[in-house]
């Protein structure tokens, strides 16, 4: 075959997400767009904020000598500056421009911070259930992926991160709020974290990097924040986007911050640069850069998210359903009524209902259900979640 046998491995079992949303275009050309319940996939519909359209207008009809032009490959100085004094509120860390940089979005973020750190066979821990993209992009850059379990409540097991850590130990990348749990880690726990990877790291004579995915982070519910991580721990880097506060997954708009006092930061900086272009990305998209430094206050209404949960969990409780009501984010992971979790998704399918079987994100025995969708959609599936439930209890 031409193609790389590692390219092939990886789209065989590639993910189960962008499987869903596939079949769920078929169906709805199938059966009709109003009559499939689609919760696939975690693409944003509620609009961007109004302040959006009138910064990207103001912008767009900016027509200074330059305007698209290149920028330092990491990305325009007054827009680092924005984000990184809004950082400091956040994080109770100072935080300066130039201990950032701009990103095509997270995953462009990570692949940075994997380049940057990674040498060949060292290794990164990765938290059960997990977005499965993670293990592709330590890969990239031939780390070797560890997967290590949450506890019952998807929180953080301490005691399992201990074991899983070796001397090749690089990296942890941690969620919070996680997809596809909801779950938000507790100041605590992230401060024992930290410690436990400082405790390590002199153990074994090296530096073990904590990399914190935020995507969701202004996505919260019942009144909760969401803790520092620089607070936690000094060799720390925070990677985010506004791909769903903004709701602008297709425009790839992120970045990147380090701890202000993170070891090596000249050198680890100079790195992430230099990464940030010959990965081929050159820079962040400039249009996208200059709106974004506006808008650092701004995020969807997080409310309407908030509602749908309340809706979506009241149906599931009602079905006979067990899981824990999401904190952040727009996922619920629900645990099947059986034990195969493809085959429970093939019986909600038959109701035209489509959800992620758990063994997409390394945790078989449940589902995952985006509720970034019209409320419309989750009422409207409320008969099916019922039917598929008497279906397997019909069996037992």
């Amino acid at each position: 075959m031409s193609i790389s046998l590692k390219m092939q491995s990886f789209a065989e079992k590639s993910s189960l997400i962008r499987k869903m949303f596939e079949e769920g275009i078929r169906m709805k050309a199938l059966h009709g767009a109003e009559n499939v319940f689609d919760f696939s996939i975690g693409n944003p519909d509620i609009p961007p904020p109004p302040q959006f359209y009138e910064v990207m207008q103001k912008r767009a009809n900016d027509r200074s000598p330059g305007v698209h032009a290149y920028m330092p490959n990491s990305g325009y100085p007054f827009v680092r500056q924005a984000i990184a004094a809004r950082m400091s509120e956040e994080q109770q860390v100072t935080v300066d421009a130039d201990d950032m940089l701009m990103t095509c979005g997270a995953a462009g973020g990570i692949n940075v911070a994997m380049k940057s750190i990674l040498n060949p066979g060292e290794e990164v821990i990765l938290l059960l259930p997990y977005f499965v993209d993670y293990q592709f992009y330590v890969d990239n850059h031939g780390g070797i992926p560890v997967l290590v379990n949450t506890d019952e409540d998807f929180n953080l097991d301490l005691a399992a991160i201990e074991a899983a850590i070796t001397a090749k130990t690089k990296a942890i990348i941690i969620n919070s709020p996680n997809n596809p749990t909801g779950q938000v880690y507790s100041q605590e726990s992230l401060k024992a974290l930290g410690n436990l990877l400082l405790k390590a790291g002199k153990k074994f004579g090296t530096t073990i990097y904590l990399v914190s995915d935020e995507p969701y982070r202004k996505i919260i519910f019942d009144g909760l924040t969401v803790p520092s991580i620089f607070a936690a721990y000094v060799n720390s880097i925070i990677v985010s986007s506004y791909s769903k506060d903004l709701s602008l997954p297709g425009e790839r708009i992120g970045y990147l911050a380090v701890h202000p006092e993170i070891t090596d930061k000249k050198p680890l900086l100079t790195a992430m640069i230099m990464a940030n272009r010959i990965l081929g990305f050159i820079n962040a998209p400039a249009l996208m850069q200059r709106v974004v430094a506006e808008l650092q206050q701004a995020s969807v209404d997080n409310s309407i998210y908030e509602r749908r949960r309340e809706i979506f969990c009241k149906i599931l409780r009602d079905a006979g359903y067990t899981f824990n009501p999401p904190k952040g984010a727009f996922y619920i992971f629900v645990k099947t009524p059986i034990p195969d979790d493809v085959e429970f998704c093939a019986i909600l399918q038959e109701e035209k209902i489509l959800a992620v079987p758990g063994k997409g994100f390394g945790a078989p025995g449940y589902f995952r259900l985006a509720f970034c969708v019209p409320e419309s959609v989750i009422s409207g599936s409320a008969k099916g979640f019922a039917r598929a439930m008497g279906k397997v209890k019909d069996k037992a």
